[in-house]
């Protein structure tokens, strides 16, 4: 499989596959094809990963579009202005990666849930709470929102990042949501109750959009009934 992606800040990526090669996607991310590509749907996984990747927000069932008899090629379009980022998965090169960063990927990468080890402060922490794992053997396509800021943290290196800017980061890292200190802070600060702290060794994707701070920005311009 090669590949290419095309146009930035509406970004898609154009997989050529050779004959059976095999591409997996959430439903509806497909964009356009050609006709030999057959598309099957499945819960890839069993019903332990199907009602996992619900829980984190994806759909519960994914498409493998498989290259028939001939060479085929399928286009995955962002559905947010921002950028397509791939990544090599393999071992000891997992992927952590926000709730709803997965595009498509190659047949041998798993997607799976994550979470970070303090629950209670993690599910208040909305965004920084559950993220997903990408694991196995290929290539994925993550969706970032914005501009992507890249960073390499050495062991015991940390990032303090509001939650809902950590794009993906390497496995070997480290998160904790930590609420945020002081009462006059987390009240009139204007911040947020938590922030995300990324500890090294490894590296992160962060980016300067979330579509939740899109959609608090653009807010009080919608017009009410």
């Amino acid at each position: 499989m090669n590949y290419s992606i095309e146009g930035e800040p509406l970004p898609v990526v154009i997989c050529n596959l050779e004959p059976n090669e095999t591409m997996i996607t959430e439903k509806g991310a497909m964009s356009w094809m050609t006709p030999n590509m057959k598309m099957e749907t499945t819960s890839n996984g069993g019903i332990g990963k199907m009602f996992g990747r619900a829980f984190s927000g994806e759909s519960m069932f994914q498409n493998r579009y498989t290259a028939i008899g001939t060479p085929g090629m399928i286009a995955f379009a962002s559905s947010f202005p921002g950028c397509i980022r791939p990544f090599q998965i393999g071992p000891g090169q997992e992927i952590i990666a926000q709730k709803t960063a997965f595009l498509a990927s190659t047949a041998g990468v798993t997607l799976s849930i994550f979470f970070q080890k303090r629950f209670g402060a993690g599910f208040f922490g909305g965004e920084g709470f559950i993220m997903q794992r990408l694991s196995g053997s290929g290539i994925v396509f993550l969706e970032f929102d914005g501009y992507i800021k890249e960073y390499d943290l050495a062991p015991g290196q940390q990032m303090v990042v509001d939650t809902g800017y950590l794009a993906a980061m390497t496995g070997g890292c480290q998160i904790e949501i930590q609420t945020v200190p002081g009462i006059k802070n987390a009240v009139f600060g204007g911040e947020g109750l938590f922030n995300t702290v990324i500890t090294g060794p490894g590296r992160v994707w962060l980016q300067s959009m979330p579509v939740s701070q899109l959609a608090g920005a653009i807010r009080p311009f919608i017009p009410s009934k």
